[in-house]
């Protein structure tokens, strides 16, 4: 391919990935370039990699790819893109969201993105800049803790097709035409609006929670040198997730001893005290023991669940952590996690698949 009809002199693809969809497709588009013969950098959100303001003129195109996660974008995005200078020339700009495409026999099933194109978008205008480019591209589905990586075969399929998506998307705006194809997609994202505030202002804290290191844990540190975000430390000797986690998986799928689990007993046995018989014990002390009623009594009610699931979750994990020390139950915890089994695959990206 030789195609030199570019309405721009750069481009500069930022992008955060996990475990390899989004870094797929900004190289994609990052090849589409160097074939149109426009000089190209792309930049590692998560290795903290910035781009040199100073190199940007107006004919310079910016790009932005990454996971959507709680039906948003990875708060690390949303943070890079507030600090983001608003530039005078008014540059263009293209957002692209990778989300949980599926295959059922010859169908391919979408994702779904909520606030994950939106939110960036307007952010990006706010400061300035004009969107050329919005769409989703349905990237295989990683997020092992709900469920097993897809089989080496359906990954290829949805990477041979997306890929070629991508290279569409990119020949048109890159010749500086728009395409606004993820707007279809509107009606369903606002409705998953409150989803989506509700994980990034709680959900992914909670999320963070859900991660333990079996006895197969050999301490080599790769997943504390290689977290995105820098969210993992050793403590007593065992990876700890902290808060900061953002659930991009890249820690359970790249584990060389598949020692990083989910423990799904444990946590479905304290997220189901703290939102489900926590709540009745609250609605009744607060019958038995105060007078409020209506707005009142839901006031307090929202108040008490909020601060106390939230301290149960947090305190469960390091009860976890601490007890996972003990063999007993660091046995227990193994084979009640289903990803502990061999049938529960991780997922990986593929390097080369056509």
């Amino acid at each position: 391919m030789n195609i030199k009809n570019s309405k721009f002199d750069k481009v500069i693809i930022h992008y955060f990935s996990g475990t390899g969809n989004a870094k797929s497709v900004a190289h994609w588009i990052g090849d589409i370039a160097n074939d149109m013969d426009i000089n190209i950098q792309i930049v590692n959100i998560g290795r903290h990699e910035k781009a040199n303001e100073k190199e940007i003129t107006e004919n310079t195109l910016l790009g932005f790819c990454y996971p959507t996660h709680g039906f948003n974008a990875p708060p690390i995005v949303i943070k890079y893109l507030w600090k983001l200078s608003a530039l005078k020339s008014k540059n263009k700009f293209f957002v692209v969201n990778t989300r949980a495409g599926l295959k059922m026999s010859k169908v391919f099933i979408p994702g779904l993105s909520g606030l994950a194109l939106l939110l960036p978008s307007i952010i990006l205008i706010l400061k300035g800049f004009r969107l050329i480019g919005y769409r989703s591209i349905d990237l295989p589905s990683n997020w092992i803790s709900l469920h097993p990586g897809l089989k080496e075969k359906v990954i290829r399929s949805i990477f041979v097709r997306c890929k070629r998506i991508t290279e569409g998307f990119s020949l048109k705006i890159l010749s500086g035409n728009n395409v606004f194809t993820g707007f279809w997609w509107l009606p369903i994202d606002l409705a998953l609006i409150p989803i989506s505030l509700g994980y990034y202002f709680y959900g992914r804290f909670a999320l963070s929670k859900t991660f333990i290191a079996t006895s197969n844990c050999n301490g080599c540190n790769l997943c504390v040198e290689n977290c995105p975000v820098n969210a993992i430390y050793m403590k007593d000797g065992k990876p700890y997730w902290s808060y900061k986690c953002e659930s991009c998986m890249h820690c359970m799928n790249y584990c060389p001893t598949r020692a990083i689990e989910t423990p799904h007993t444990f946590t479905a046995i304290i997220w189901w005290f703290s939102f489900a018989m926590l709540p009745l014990i609250i609605i009744d002390l607060l019958t038995h023991l105060t007078d409020f009623t209506g707005l009142e009594f839901k006031l307090i009610y929202d108040i008490l669940l909020l601060i106390l699931s939230i301290s149960i979750i947090f305190s469960s994990y390091w009860l976890i952590h601490k007890l996972m020390n003990i063999k007993v139950f660091s046995k227990i915890m193994k084979y009640t996690s289903l990803t502990s089994y061999k049938f529960w695959r991780r997922y990986k990206a593929p390097k080369k698949f056509d």
